[in-house]
């Protein structure tokens, strides 16, 4: 596969992705981009030297202007977050650094698939999909394919089955409003709850406790070993594989939303159809009144802080 990838910021998350897409078959050069030149190109290095193992690959330091012709570009850049601080908080230093950011990069490469992962990710990838002035359809927030990875990883845990056997997600905001549309989640085509019927022995999930831990491991994480990087990345180098590939994948990205469950003008995660063209269209899954208006909620949170950032 022929693909050009820049990052931008070679921060843990950015030069975590860097490293992985460079030991796979996803990208023939990738392009790193950061304000602190010695530090990007002190990555660069450490990761192209490690790149003999595997089919050519160009990795370059570069400027906005070396991001001509990307396929995709991948934007990591911000404060990232410290311990006992929320995502929320971040907002509007993060948001500026973006609003630096976008002009340059889009002028770069107007016509890449642009993948938004810096926190709080709804909020930027709103701010993105407004001054950017690129077709909505370019622009894919990383969302709640992390959080959704999460519990499926708790899932597995508690049924001891493989996680490719689960299918369950995340919906919401990256963060403390997300919530499990449990009426949807499934283990091998069988909804969780029908599940200890047929496979007894089980101890009962409990339910509040799984999305407890959903949405508390990044904070854990952060508190354990200062950042969170691995799980983050793996996710991103999936969905750049997905925008890479022959047809579309159901993923559950942050995109803008446009009257679906009733809720406008706010990006946060449903499910979504993604592929080679971005993202092709929302996945009406059918939720109960009580998850929709959980996903209201979660919507009106974020409102509430795009309503005091300066965009």
């Amino acid at each position: 596969m022929s693909s050009k990838i820049t990052i931008i910021g070679a921060g843990s998350v950015g030069s975590t992705i860097a490293y992985t897409l460079s030991g796979e078959d996803i990208a023939s050069e990738i392009v790193m981009i950061d304000i602190n030149k010695e530090k990007v190109e002190g990555e660069v290095m450490d990761i192209e030297q490690g790149t003999c193992f595997r089919d050519p690959v160009s990795i370059v330091a570069g400027e906005y202007e070396d991001a001509k012709d990307s396929d995709i570009v991948i934007i990591t850049s911000g404060i990232a977050r410290k311990p006992g601080q929320t995502r929320i908080e971040l907002t509007q230093t993060n948001v500026n650094i973006l609003k630096q950011i976008t002009p340059e990069i889009v002028k770069a490469a107007p016509k890449a698939l642009y993948i938004i992962v810096s926190n709080p990710v709804d909020i930027m990838t709103y701010v993105f999909t407004k001054i950017s002035g690129l077709p909505e359809n370019q622009i894919i927030g990383s969302g709640t394919i992390l959080d959704s990875a999460r519990l499926r990883c708790g899932l597995s845990e508690h049924f001891k089955v493989a996680q490719r056997n689960i299918h369950a997600y995340v919906f919401g905001e990256h963060g403390d409003t997300s919530f499990i549309p449990w009426s949807a989640a499934r283990i091998a085509g069988v909804n969780v709850d029908d599940y200890y019927e047929m496979m007894p022995g089980f101890e009962k999930l409990d339910k509040e406790a799984m999305l407890t831990y959903v949405q508390k491991s990044g904070g854990k994480i952060i508190a354990n070993k200062g950042a969170t990087f691995y799980a983050v990345t793996r996710g991103v180098c999936k969905l750049c594989s997905i925008l890479m590939a022959a047809s579309e994948s159901v993923s559950t990205v942050s995109s803008m939303m446009h009257g679906e469950y009733g809720i406008e003008d706010v990006c946060l995660s449903t499910l979504a159809l993604v592929g080679p063209k971005g993202i092709h269209s929302k996945v009406p899954m059918t939720l109960t009144d009580e998850e929709v208006a959980k996903l209201k909620a979660s919507a009106d949170a974020l409102k509430a802080v795009i309503a005091q950032i300066e965009l």
